[in-house]
């Protein structure tokens, strides 16, 4: 088994003054035990601050000191996370990255794991695949399902059920993902079109440690992370509102061929209800279509704009200009 000479591992959060001093505790203690058993050389946790306005920086500061693991990138202003992911991508300098939220549902005890599949399976990518999730209510998991049914089905790139943004990638798998140069990236996505070889550990994700979620199933969060997946790695809304123009059409077409018949027959057709049939029916066909169109439209404009993905504040530990 091949040791790896640097781990980075990098944490987006905002706001997480509650879990950041377990968080580090239990990473360290890992990442210790792999460095006894000569898995890694050595590591590095970069912890990039999506413009937190609790003390969490305080607390990160208190912890870095005597200690040389920790790096912090701060942000101008809230980028949302996966532009923060991207920043500590850009920035780790580890042989393999590890990249996970702060929250401990992901336990950072399952990382021996994912190292230990890289190196034995010779894989690029490990995805951490949940097997149970515990503190969720049976509505949000019922969503969640939904969710990832959508996207396995109808996105252009195989995306693994239940496998999120806590995953181990080769430094390749890096490299390769810092080319992608979009807006607004969606990072489950991202990894899965890079290819390469790939590994799945089951885990059991946890309870939130301390602290309040920031992400709402039915939340603004949510639902533009749901949209950005499908607009970023389908075509299939394009498609569904070209089939509506379609069987409007054909509806249409019906109705046409009824009104005449029914003319033709001398028969009194009750012309308000079907012209508000008629209109009702392709008004809310072409709303659909508008707004499938102006999320590709919308998600075109602000790439063009070239605007950073994100903006750096200040580092800690992390010189700007390597």
């Amino acid at each position: 088994m091949s040791q790896l000479r640097l781990l980075s591992v990098v944490f987006s959060f905002r706001n997480e003054e509650a879990v950041l001093a377990e968080l580090i505790q239990r990473t360290r203690a890992v990442l210790s035990n792999e460095k006894a058993h000569k898995s890694i050389g050595d590591w590095e946790l970069i912890f990039v601050n999506d413009a937190s306005s609790d003390r969490s920086l305080q607390i990160l500061l208190e912890l870095a000191q005597g200690k040389n693991d920790i790096k912090m990138i701060n942000m101008s202003r809230n980028f949302g996370v996966a532009p923060c992911v991207m920043a500590g991508l850009s920035f780790a300098q580890g042989d393999a990255v590890v990249y996970m939220d702060t929250d401990l549902q992901d336990p950072p005890e399952v990382i021996p794991q994912m190292l230990q599949a890289m190196q034995e399976q010779r894989v690029d990518v490990v995805h951490t695949v949940r097997r149970s999730r515990q503190g969720e209510s049976a509505f949000k998991l019922f969503l969640t399902k939904i969710g990832y049914s959508i996207l396995n089905r109808y996105s252009s790139v195989p995306m693994p059920s239940e496998a999120g943004d806590f995953k181990l990638l080769s430094r390749r798998a890096v490299d390769e993902i810092l080319k992608l140069k979009e807006y607004k990236p969606y990072m489950r996505g991202l990894v899965s079109y890079v290819g390469f070889k790939q590994a799945f550990i089951p885990y059991d994700r946890h309870s939130r440690y301390a602290g309040q979620s920031k992400f709402f199933i039915l939340g603004p969060k949510a639902v533009s992370n749901f949209l950005n997946s499908i607009v970023n790695f389908s075509s299939v809304p394009l498609q569904i509102a070209s089939y509506c123009g379609i069987c409007s059409i054909l509806i249409d077409f019906i109705l046409i061929i009824y009104v005449l018949e029914q003319k033709l027959t001398g028969v009194a057709v009750p012309g308000w209800t079907a012209l508000m049939i008629v209109i009702l029916f392709i008004g809310g066909v072409q709303l659909f279509s508008i707004g499938m169109l102006g999320l590709y439209l919308n998600s075109v404009h602000e790439q063009t704009k070239m605007r950073p993905l994100y903006i750096i504040e200040s580092t800690y530990g992390i010189n700007l200009h390597t």
